[in-house]
């Protein structure tokens, strides 16, 4: 029984598929049409990775014991016919795992110990560490052995409590929210710290990622969950116990954590199914939901319609058991219904604005290339056909004009590379504002400030004036920019009404993106330095771990602006020695036609079919030209259609044998 997430799944990866085969045609088709020059080559391509690579990653949030590990095998692995991860009553999953499915590495469960917490580096940079981790191979054809080696993600250990403080998971200040202790001196800590497992499943083949967080106290101990993980998830699915309603733990996690996110945010009341009631009629059990579900959206501060009443244990059970009546009394169908019909379009739309707002300034310049090579072939035709019956004197002048015409080209070279000693300088003007190296020291110098600070309770104070001095730089290096934008635009339109050239500005970057991207990071950084953060950052290990952490979010950032300033710089000094190259080679082609005019009575009309056939040739370019990008641009437009996408074969991903894009698990 295929639910409606992963129709919904299907046709967005199929459309996800063609969309990536029509840019590697338009690449084909402009390079062998030699229009492909190195900056368009490098656009397409990155634009082709981000298509192939994109994917759609949901995180699950919740408290424990609140069903949302059954709510994953609901809506995602029903199909497997049990349960793949472990949903028993109580404490299941321990530690952050991501779920997903790497192409051409092998069914995998990869866990890092608690213990490297200690460690100064970041979860980022541990993953690139694979002595760590501990690597498990899982047999999916196997369902009980499967079943086994994925509840790993279950186990803990006994601690004495000064190593569990050491760990940054007991805090004498909040003692409700320290781990249970088992023995005398002894705490329960979990075995592992992360835990990522690489299946072969159809729906994580096909681009999903599910990401399944355990409770109140990892997230706020982990910074890369609060600062890294979830701000990432383009969904996030917050679950409560339709048992319990919104408890003090769960208003904590979805205040602390939860509300300030980006991301599409969902809310569920799970458990629906155990407030049915002998005593009650039917009607007064869907009243007790519909007051209990009222309830959760107030408490949340949210929207009624925001929350979703199910039962994800009867939903699985019914899935499994092929009982469609049993599915719809679950309520689960209308709660995919919104993640298909909400999350997948709105991820449509993020990569077809990238991709045709990437696109754009190609086919802008293409259209400006090969009309400015039309009108040379219109002049020279015009040229050769005004000598028919002329003498070979006439013929002389117009190797003088062609003579005269290239000096004054020649003076427009000394113009062009005069105006692009002063772009190169503008350029590294404005990314100095926003130089990696300075961002760098940046973040030093918080850590030093923090360490610095009583108690080290000034650090989200300290952050915010770090963030704050950033938003300035950012609007600096726009301001900067601005100006090179407006030196490119009136050289460029003195250098076409002087010379003759078909130049064209490129749209500039906007940085508006890497400023909310900026306030994102500190509402990130915020939720997480809370009062226990603060007192752990007392630990020299910890404050370093916290370090890392920001310095690797930030340089995300700051790496995407630059990129996007460099990328644009390039585009608009890329064109400049295009059109250079053209007007050279139409020079030579001029001068030699006239050349072999004079020297060889006859060839006139030779020479003027062939300038005639030269120009066909322009026509037709143009319009493959406007025919690939026209393609590309009606696909990408394109609604997928759940109901006519079938799921795609594993063979069929990898007919075009183009480079798979990074691993988002590593080297594990």
């Amino acid at each position: 029984m295929q639910t409606s997430f992963a129709r919904h799944l299907d046709a967005f990866s199929s459309w996800r598929r063609l969309l990536e085969r029509r840019l590697v045609e338009l690449a084909q088709g402009l390079g062998d049409a030699q229009l492909l020059d190195p900056d368009a080559s490098d656009t397409i391509e990155t634009l082709r990775r981000q298509v192939a690579g994109d994917r759609v990653v949901v995180a699950f949030v919740a408290e424990f014991s609140r069903g949302k590990s059954e709510l994953i095998n609901a809506i995602f692995f029903a199909d497997t016919g049990r349960r793949i991860l472990p949903a028993t009553p109580g404490r299941t999953t321990m530690c952050p795992v991501e779920i997903g499915c790497e192409r051409g590495e092998p069914p995998m469960l990869a866990l890092l110990p608690i213990d490297t917490r200690t460690l100064p580096q970041s979860l980022d940079e541990l993953r690139r560490k694979t002595e760590l981790w501990t690597r498990i191979r899982l047999d999916p054809t196997a369902p009980d052995r499967l079943a086994d080696d994925l509840a790993e993600v279950m186990r803990t250990k006994a601690v004495p409590v000064d190593e569990a403080r050491a760990l940054g998971l007991w805090d004498d200040e909040r003692p409700d929210d320290n781990p249970p202790l088992v023995a005398e001196g002894l705490v329960e800590i979990p075995s592992w710290r992360h835990a990522i497992i690489n299946y072969p499943h159809p729906l994580l083949e096909r681009g999903l990622v599910v990401l399944d967080t355990p409770g109140l106290n990892a997230i706020g101990a982990e910074p890369a969950l609060t600062i890294g993980l979830l701000p990432a998830a383009h969904a996030v699915v917050f679950v409560v116990g339709a048992d319990t309603g919104v408890t003090r733990s769960d208003l904590a996690i979805w205040r602390d954590h939860l509300s300030a996110l980006a991301a599409q945010r969902y809310a569920v009341l799970n458990k629906i199914d155990v407030l049915a009631d002998p005593l009650l009629t039917r009607q007064e059990v869907m009243e007790q939901i519909e007051r209990q579900r009222v309830a959760t959206a107030q408490a949340l501060g949210i929207e009624p319609q925001q929350v979703y009443a199910l039962s994800a244990r009867q939903a699985l059970t019914a899935r499994i058991d092929g009982q469609r009546l049993g599915l719809l009394e679950s309520r689960l169908p209308a709660f995919e219904e919104l993640l298909a019909q909400d999350l997948l379009p709105r991820r449509q739309q993020m990569l077809q604005r990238a991709v045709l707002d990437g696109l754009a300034p190609i086919e802008q310049r293409l259209e400006r290339q090969l009309g400015d090579q039309r009108r040379q072939a219109a002049e020279q035709l015009l040229e050769l056909r005004g000598l028919r019956g002329k003498s070979k004197g006439k013929v002389q002048l117009l190797l003088q004009r062609v003579a005269d015409d290239a000096k004054d080209f020649e003076r427009c070279t000394v113009r062009l590379g005069a105006l692009r000693a002063v772009h190169s300088r503008m350029l590294r003007h404005s990314l100095d504002a926003i130089s990696i190296d300075r961002l760098r020291d940046d973040v030093a110098r918080l850590q030093h400030d923090i360490a610095g600070t009583l108690l080290h309770l000034g650090a989200k104070r300290l952050f915010g004036e770090l963030v704050q001095r950033l938003r300035e730089r950012v609007v600096v290096a726009a301001k900067r920019n601005d100006e090179t934008r407006a030196m490119l635009q009136a050289s460029f339109a003195q250098i076409n009404a002087e010379f003759g050239f078909a130049l064209v500005l490129p749209d500039p970057p906007s940085l508006e993106r890497t400023l909310a991207e900026l306030a994102d990071a500190e509402r990130n950084v915020n939720a997480y330095l809370g009062l226990a953060t603060a007192l752990r950052l007392a630990d020299a290990r910890q404050l370093e771990q916290f370090r890392r952490m920001v310095w690797s979010r930030l340089r995300t950032v700051f790496e995407a602006a630059i990129r996007d300033l460099e990328h644009w710089n390039r585009a608009a000094s890329a064109q400049v020695d295009a059109q250079l190259r053209e007007r050279r080679l139409a020079f030579v082609k001029r001068r030699d036609a006239l050349e072999r005019i004079r020297s060889a009575a006859g060839e006139l009309e030779g020479h003027i079919d062939a300038v005639e056939a030269q120009e066909r040739q322009h026509r037709e370019l143009a319009a493959r030209v406007q025919a690939l990008f026209g393609a590309l641009r009606e696909h990408a437009q394109r609604t997928p259609d759940p109901d006519a996408a079938t799921p795609p074969r594993h063979a069929e991903a990898t007919t075009m044998r183009l480079p798979l894009p990074p691993s988002r698990f590593g080297t594990l």
